[in-house]
């Protein structure tokens, strides 16, 4: 018999193809072993033969199985018989987190500041830029800042610094308008997921400038899309997004005020809800509970 988790709740997250049973079987296995589950989300793409998703929260303090020995047991009794995909993670181990950044700051002070006041759920243990500009704002909230430059024709030496920056010392990267194009390599070699923040209503306006693109065309509703990253330029699965109303007297430098507020806040939603384990990814699309 192991020894109790100890850590006040713990978060499942199931993906597994649609059949009879799962709820049941899932409840009865956390019943069985002294959890007490506090909330549970479930979706299915089709009750026949579709894929199934569900997250589960519940506490630990009477469980009989230490945090190892809870996922062989869940594999054994319950995971591996149902073809699920599925990971556990614990309150009281808050995730690790990076930021990477270029010259704007309104993104990173907002998380920055949200962490500062308990309202993630994480730690963030550095912020990297490619300029210098913003490493006094990120000192008053005592977190480690690093230059990595990116010279012309210097991506690859770049990327290598930011790799050794990041290699098993992170368990996600933010790109809190990071202005630069990662490589495929890089992305394979990191290891862990990216969340990036793109100032458009995904799909409309990929790519540079999208302000300017969306007052060319005289839209009237303006957004934001936090998304996780993929080699295939702003095509990641979408997390969050939001929009706002604007008009035919609204410039490019209005679009951009407004849109930065749009950009802030969405992004801090998708980089909560992923902290919290809400978001399960299939198919190049996401379930966010």
């Amino acid at each position: 018999m192991g020894t109790a988790v100890g850590a006040t709740s713990a978060r499942l997250l199931v993906s597994c193809p649609d059949r009879p049973g799962i709820v049941a079987a899932v409840s009865g296995f956390l019943f069985a072993h002294g959890a007490n589950i506090v909330s549970s989300d479930q979706h299915s793409l089709d009750p026949e033969g579709g894929r199934f998703f569900m997250r589960m929260e519940f506490t630990t303090e009477a469980l009989d199985l230490g945090r190892e020995e809870l996922g062989r047991e869940f594999a054994r009794e319950v995971g591996d018989g149902l073809g699920m995909h599925w990971r556990v993670s614990f309150a009281d181990e808050p995730k690790r987190v990076a930021v990477l950044v270029s010259r704007e700051e309104h993104c990173l002070l907002e998380l920055l500041w949200r962490n500062r006041r308990g309202e993630l759920d994480a730690r963030i243990v550095l912020v990297a830029s490619n300029h210098p500009d913003l490493e006094p704002d990120v000192a008053a909230f005592g977190v480690p800042y690093h230059h990595v430059p990116v010279p012309p024709g210097g991506k690859p030496e770049a990327e290598t610094a930011l790799l050794e920056l990041l290699e098993g010392r992170v368990d996600v990267v933010v790109l809190a308008r990071y202005m630069q194009i990662l490589s495929g390599a890089f992305l394979d070699r990191v290891g862990v997921p990216l969340i990036n923040i793109h100032h458009s209503f995904l799909p409309a306006f990929a790519g540079a400038d999208p302000y300017r693109q969306a007052e060319r065309r005289g839209v009237k509703i303006i957004g934001a899309t936090a998304h996780y990253v993929t080699e295939e330029l702003d095509a990641g699965p979408i997390i969050h997004q939001d929009v706002a109303r604007v008009s035919h007297r609204d410039g490019v430098a209005e679009l951009e005020r407004l849109g930065a507020d749009i950009e802030r806040a969405v992004l801090a939603r998708a980089v909560d809800l992923h902290l919290r384990d809400r978001v399960l990814v299939h198919e190049g699309k996401t379930v966010a509970f």
